[in-house]
């Protein structure tokens, strides 16, 4: 941070209130100078885990308070916070990244603003973010849905709930886990590219973009370890041949009616209706 822009953030009085402040995803040169700035001159700084901010706070040669809040915490734990608040400028982070997303911290945003806490967030690194633009996949329309299921139905049943929506789909899921979305992808929602980001930010980044079942045999023989982000391409960037739409339509067929078998198929393949259509009538008359 220059002299000349350490000393107009400095000449800023850092008010009593709420100060949500993202932090790096693994890069730490990622941080921004306000974050610096903020995270010097606050009071205390609530965080996941004490450890890890610790050592971030080490790393900038910042010494504060820590508070543990992570998903163990209670509206006791938020009501405590709330009233340093009121005449202390507290600090919110997550382990790595932008916080609140897939974390607690909404609850504790959501309890300040109802007790009339003066609230900030100050922008930074977002894993889903850096993952989606590395991805090539559709960006214009994307939709977050956290971390997948652990449970197999479970995980089916959110993926086929997910899978008509014309937008790129972006979860967070765990190394050990990865084989088995990917299994669950190319079940659920077959034709379509998917990515994966993982080691964001860092010396071994990588984004691998491809088949469900290719990426499924890379990370068998190569299993992957942390957190990554998943991605799935939206339902018309998909590459179907013509086998694949007729065994999706066969399919289909068993349980719907034609016309709601064709226009579920063309949802996820993003073929013309009328040629779908005819080609139920061919498969329905042999």
């Amino acid at each position: 941070m220059s002299a000349r822009v350490n000393n107009e953030l400095q000449s800023e009085i850092l008010l009593s209130g709420l100060y949500i402040v993202a932090t790096p995803i693994g890069n730490l040169a990622d941080i921004t100078m306000r974050a610096v700035d903020v995270l010097a001159r606050c009071d205390g700084i609530a965080c996941e885990d004490t450890r890890v901010t610790g050592k971030l706070l080490k790393h900038l040669g910042i010494s504060k308070p820590l508070w543990r809040y992570n998903d163990h915490s209670d509206a006791r734990d938020r009501a405590r916070l709330i009233e340093r608040m009121h005449s202390e400028a507290v600090v919110l982070v997550s382990d790595a990244g932008t916080p609140l997303i897939s974390d607690p911290g909404f609850r504790l945003v959501r309890d300040a603003r109802e007790a009339g806490v003066t609230i900030t967030s100050l922008p930074g690194a977002c894993a889903l973010i850096t993952g989606l633009i590395l991805s090539g996949l559709p960006n214009d329309r994307f939709m977050f849905a956290g971390f997948l299921p652990t449970k197999d139905k479970a995980r089916h049943d959110i993926l086929a709930d997910v899978a008509d929506i014309p937008a790129t789909l972006i979860f967070y899921e765990t190394g050990p886990r990865l084989v088995k979305s990917l299994t669950a992808i190319g079940e659920t929602m077959p034709g379509r590219n998917v990515s994966v980001a993982r080691e964001l930010t860092k010396m071994f980044e990588e984004c691998r973009t491809g088949d469900p079942a290719e990426l499924s045999a890379h990370y068998t023989a190569h299993p992957p370890k942390g957190e990554i982000v998943l991605m799935i391409a939206p339902p018309n960037d998909a590459t179907f041949d013509t086998e694949d739409a007729d065994a999706m339509l066969i399919e289909a067929l068993k349980t719907m009616k034609a016309s709601q078998a064709v226009a579920h198929v063309a949802r996820v393949t993003g073929r013309d209706r009328k040629e779908l259509y005819a080609r139920a009538m061919e498969l329905r008359g042999r």
